[in-house]
């Protein structure tokens, strides 16, 4: 859908923020791979399960593992609370989802 926002609009605001949140996670001081995580935790805190499944689609393509996304979302738990627990099992079933997927790409 981001490419069908960013082409059937001349938009100069909207392509802007496309193009800081892109930014955002390029490598700097801290890796790219790292920002995706703490993109995790944040979409986590947040609640948004949309931003959960982007977030641990590039946190998997970075190669992090499974204790280390679930050590990522410990955190959003302590930090977010017990409003966060439904969002952690939309995640762990988003990361069994990913995998199998992976799996079946052997």
């Amino acid at each position: 859908m981001n490419e069908r926002i960013l082409e059937g609009t001349d938009h100069l605001g909207i392509k802007r923020f496309f193009r800081l949140d892109d930014a955002a996670y390029d490598d700097g001081a801290l890796s790219g791979d790292t920002k995706e995580l703490l993109g995790l935790v944040a979409s986590a805190v947040l609640r948004c399960n949309d931003c959960i499944d982007y977030h641990l689609q590039q946190c998997v393509d970075a190669g992090w593992s499974d204790e280390e996304l679930l050590d990522a979302l410990n955190v959003a738990l302590v930090v977010g609370g017990s409003i966060v627990i439904p969002h952690l099992r939309h995640a762990v079933e988003t990361i069994d989802l990913l995998r199998s997927r992976e799996q079946a790409e052997r």
